[in-house]
């Protein structure tokens, strides 16, 4: 479903301020793997996920989505083929519009706009439907507008959204990382099943390591613009926190110093 091959990213090359982000990333991704991502501040997560979606233009490589080679497609451009949740839950809907019109507009992504009514009765069955399977109370609340919606249900929105059209791939930025550990337990599950039902090909940045092996069937590990281990199945099931520590430690020669990581 995805293959990045040798995918390079500066920022300010020449300058003082240049920085190496990725190093010649070299990753696949088969249909239905979700994959967790994890490494220090800096190591070039959420930067992948930003070069994947096309919001930086690649140095050099190469990005083949669902076989089409989309490296020098824009960002809207790819859009159609992606679903993504940032770690903002501001940043995935429309504030001042209901949840309705939100969940209509995530419905009729990629799709040619015409004069008809802007939300059927069929259209508006499923979006409560989909609602009351969040069990937040959502489906009651259709006209409401978005900007209500606590930082959690407006997060559980957004999945919703981005997966309401099963796009090609699903990328997930540290979308529990602003929720207090309650609320983000409820979205990883809501996640969690949302992407077995469907059988999503997804990639999720994450912060917290026991996330990070509970969650999906593969993981890699980022340091300073590389993957430095990438494991999966069995082998991954069986990790536990202090091994992915050790991890590190053998592939990056040093201690890991991410406090937000170890705390979560």
């Amino acid at each position: 479903m995805l293959t990045l091959t040798n995918v390079r990213k500066t920022f300010n090359p020449g300058t003082v301020n240049e920085k190496p982000a990725l190093l010649g990333i070299n990753f696949h991704l088969d249909p239905g793997e979700f994959v967790t991502v994890i490494g220090g501040n800096g190591a070039g997560k959420s930067t992948l996920l930003n070069m994947i979606s096309g919001v930086f233009p690649l140095d050099s490589g190469s990005i083949v989505l669902d076989g089409n080679d989309v490296s020098r497609l824009s960002e809207h451009a790819r859009a159609r083929y992606l679903g993504r949740v940032f770690q903002d839950p501001m940043r995935g809907t429309a504030a001042d519009m209901q949840i309705d019109e939100n969940l209509a507009l995530a419905r009729r992504r990629g799709q040619s706009r015409n004069l008809h009514w802007g939300i059927t009765k069929a259209e508006r069955a499923e979006y409560i439907e989909a609602l009351a399977a969040l069990d937040l109370g959502l489906e009651t609340r259709l006209s409401d507008k978005v900007g209500l919606l606590s930082g959690g249900q407006r997060q559980a929105l957004t999945l919703l959204m981005a997966t309401l059209q099963a796009p090609k791939l699903l990328l997930l930025d540290e979308h529990t990382a602003a929720l207090d550990p309650k609320t983000a337990a409820k979205v990883l599950e809501l996640t969690d099943e949302m992407v077995n039902k469907s059988q999503l090909t997804t990639i999720m940045v994450t912060h917290n390591m026991a996330d990070a092996i509970r969650m999906g069937n593969r993981l890699i590990m980022m340091h300073e613009g590389q993957i430095i281990y990438d494991v999966a199945g069995e082998e991954k099931s069986a990790l536990k926190v202090s091994d992915l520590l050790g991890k590190f430690e053998e592939a990056a020669g040093g201690e890991f110093a991410n406090d937000r990581m170890l705390l979560g």
